[in-house]
């Protein structure tokens, strides 16, 4: 597998690389989606170099998407591998695309890329249901960034709380710096905090700007870099559209509108709830996070050395971190995981729930401090409770030095197991 070459001087390699080829040897359309910046453009051109014959088309080139949207029909035909960077410029290509898979089904026909999660919600299950898969490219893993395989999900599960990490403990600061580089490479690159900063403001001033602005006609950006700067205070939290609408002035159906736009552009991620009762799943109230740990710190202005400080906001926004950690192992993991929180009437929660396809459970608890006790295990225990025989595990993931055992099945682990239990 080749590897992904970043500013940093070194090579980095990107877990999904394999997937998307394994999706191409037997899926005609393949989809890589995720945010701007993400390296789906340097992750896309590196699958393509392994194929004879493959294309690549840019539609962030004036040129080329004027070309798509007079004949989307000659644009799309090519006998090797099309690539299409930002299909979302031209949703017309896909009726075209759905032509000619249909006509001659040969897999790896085309690699699409899009930064826009609309277009999987609107436009594609009109057009391509049962030709396509959808790969999510998050930014930067810490796994990735360490040249390791994070394996936590999978080790939860296969081997449950007894498997002792091979890792040292963190501290403070270590875990302030993770949260306030985040994972975007260019971000990653850049060790001046204030050079830093300037690429987050401009990540997020470009985005409210330009893809924000495409996919739907806003009257007032401020409001909306506005409501990102509360999410950000609330990462973790529930998602009450009540209280941000009455902390933004506007109504609630702008707020959700709002939301619904952030989560388009991978800006943010709402967790919904879990409970064993499906039906209560969909009207439960979910938790927010922003995708990137880094954007959040920025939109909060915090630096590391703010965050460092006790009194900020390192619990919360460390939260969100091993939430959206979470979310990019469960896309190259062996088990098929969805993540939930849980909260119960009597507002006792555990920060993410981890549930396989045939129903086992695993809870993860997330503590900034530097000690564990029995009360950390609370919420832990009741969803053990509520979970029966499928409750498989139960860490308290915290920012100590030691492995520490709390029950048959509950553990204390030094955060940076998220990325070294069951590391490749």
């Amino acid at each position: 597998m080749k590897p992904v070459r970043t500013a940093l001087g070194h090579v980095l390699h990107r877990h999904v690389q394999d997937i998307v080829h394994d999706a191409l040897a037997d899926t005609r359309v393949v989809l890589v989606n995720g945010a701007r910046q993400a390296g789906k453009s340097t992750l896309t051109a590196l699958v393509a170099a392994t194929r004879r014959e493959s294309l690549t088309r840019s539609l962030d080139r004036p040129g080329v998407l004027a070309a798509a949207h007079d004949d989307p029909v000659s644009f799309v035909e090519h006998d090797g591998l099309l690539v299409i960077d930002e299909i979302q410029r031209a949703p017309e290509l896909l009726l075209p695309i759905k032509y000619l898979v249909d006509t001659d089904p040969r897999p790896g026909r085309f690699l699409l890329t899009g930064s826009a999660r609309l277009l999987g919600l609107r436009s594609l299950p009109d057009a391509l249901p049962g030709r396509m898969e959808t790969i999510e490219l998050w930014p930067f893993s810490q796994g990735e960034l360490e040249g390791v395989r994070d394996g936590f999900v999978d080790a939860i599960f296969q081997l449950g709380p007894g498997a002792a990490p091979d890792c040292q403990g963190t501290n403070r600061r270590d875990l302030a710096a993770r949260i306030a580089r985040g994972g975007f490479p260019e971000a990653v690159a850049r060790t001046d905090p204030r050079r830093r900063s300037r690429f987050f403001a401009g990540y997020v001033r470009d985005l409210i700007s330009r893809d924000v602005q495409e996919l739907s006609e806003i009257e007032r950006a401020d409001e909306l870099r506005r409501l990102l700067q509360l999410v950000a205070s609330r990462t973790g939290q529930l998602l009450v559209l009540e209280s941000l609408a009455s902390d933004l002035a506007v109504s609630s159906r702008t707020v959700r509108r709002y939301l619904e736009l952030c989560e388009e552009v991978f800006l943010i991620k709402r967790i919904p709830a879990w409970s064993s009762n499906l039906g209560r799943r969909a009207i439960a109230t979910p938790k927010v996070a922003c995708v990137d740990s880094g954007i959040a710190a920025h939109l909060l202005g915090h630096t590391e050395q703010r965050l460092v400080e006790f009194g900020s906001p390192l619990g919360s926004l460390l939260e969100g971190f091993v939430l959206m950690e979470l979310y990019r192992q469960a896309t190259w993991a062996q088990e098929e995981v969805d993540v939930y929180h849980y909260r119960t009437k009597d507002k006792v929660e555990v920060d993410a729930v981890l549930e396989t396809a045939d129903g086992r459970i695993a809870g993860i608890e997330v503590k900034a401090s530097a000690t564990v006790s029995h009360a950390d295990f609370r919420g832990l225990r009741l969803l053990e409770q509520h979970a029966g025989e499928a409750f498989a595990a139960g860490v308290v993931l915290y920012a100590g030095a030691e492995s520490l055992s709390f029950g048959p099945r509950l553990k204390a682990l030094p955060v940076p197991a998220l990325w070294r239990l069951g590391a490749a």
